[in-house]
């Protein structure tokens, strides 16, 4: 069983040179770093948004804080 190991070990690595591989990790590299940028890049849209809603709220929750005025009141209703 190590005598196979070994042996797989043996062929394969000299068919892997070491500028094949750094080009690997820099394309596997390369493909990270936009992930984050792009991941970076949503998350600091997300807040923006929620910081637009909250004042939205906000401004909602302030006219819902007002006294109600009774508009029956006036002369088109018959409340006599």
């Amino acid at each position: 069983m190590f005598f196979i190991l070994k042996l797989f070990i043996s062929l394969i690595i000299p068919l892997v040179t070491q500028k094949e591989i750094v080009t690997i990790l820099s394309i596997v590299v390369v493909f990270f770093l936009i992930l984050l940028i792009l991941g970076v890049r949503k998350s600091y849209k997300l807040k923006k948004e929620n910081e637009r809603l909250n004042n939205i709220s906000n401004l909602q929750s302030d006219d819902d804080n007002k006294t109600y005025r009774d508009f029956t009141e006036g002369h088109m209703y018959d409340n006599n």
